[in-house]
């Protein structure tokens, strides 16, 4: 079934390099991609990404040598690498955080949630979010909550951002426990530059989380 050990063995170095140049930890490394590839930031907001376009090359060298290395069941061999790449990342951090992590290295967040904004009057507008985060160790996490604007807003236009007028949000999630976090504001806007003023955000809320001179970004 092998048809060469060199090219075998040179394609698992490879994607455990590609894996390491991005690995999503502790922060999200795609945060400002606006095109990717597998794992890799292709472009963001500066342009193309020098370092994400190298692993992409390889990643793809990786799976040619891969193909060459074996003689029989190869598209089926890179399906099953594809999976386990895709998947073992989150399988490791997920190993890590509920095992030797702690503080806010043990929460983890699902990329999902939503931000509401509604007017009330001038200068004054009515802003909920609600998402889930989950600390996977076994001791409660405290920590302080910032909020970041999507870097795919037009003009810099500021709308998550706005929640931190009534912040500091400060957050503790007991231990091995997933929380609702449900913010409800009401936000003077005066003399803020670019603010909305009104929408919804769906999908992928981006903030950051403090714990002393440790930092997250999710």
């Amino acid at each position: 079934m092998i048809r060469s050990k060199v090219a075998l063995i040179s394609s698992v170095v490879i994607l455990g390099i590609c894996m390491y140049l991005y690995f999503p930890f502790p922060n999200n490394v795609m945060l400002e991609a606006r095109s990717t590839f597998m794992s890799f930031p292709i472009r963001d907001q500066d342009g193309f990404v020098l370092l994400g376009i190298i692993g992409s090359v390889l990643f793809i060298i990786a799976m040619i040598l891969l193909v060459k290395g074996i003689k029989k069941y190869r598209f089926r061999t890179v399906v099953i690498v594809l999976i386990v790449y895709a998947v073992l990342p989150n399988l490791l951090i997920k190993v890590y955080q509920e095992t030797l992590a702690s503080g806010i290295m043990a929460i983890s967040y699902d990329n999902n949630g939503e931000c509401n904004f509604e007017s009330v009057e001038e200068d004054l507008l009515d802003g909920e979010c609600k998402f889930e985060l989950y600390n996977r160790s076994n001791e409660a996490v405290s920590f302080e909550l910032v909020f970041l604007d999507s870097f795919f807003m037009e003009d810099e236009v500021r709308m998550e951002t706005l929640m931190n007028l009534a912040g500091p949000h400060t957050i503790t999630i007991e231990a091995n426990r997933k929380k609702t976090i449900h913010l409800k504001e009401l936000l003077k806007v005066k003399g803020v530059p670019n603010h909305i003023t009104g929408g919804t955000l769906n999908g992928g809320l981006h903030f950051k989380l403090i714990d002393g001179k440790t930092t997250r970004i999710f």
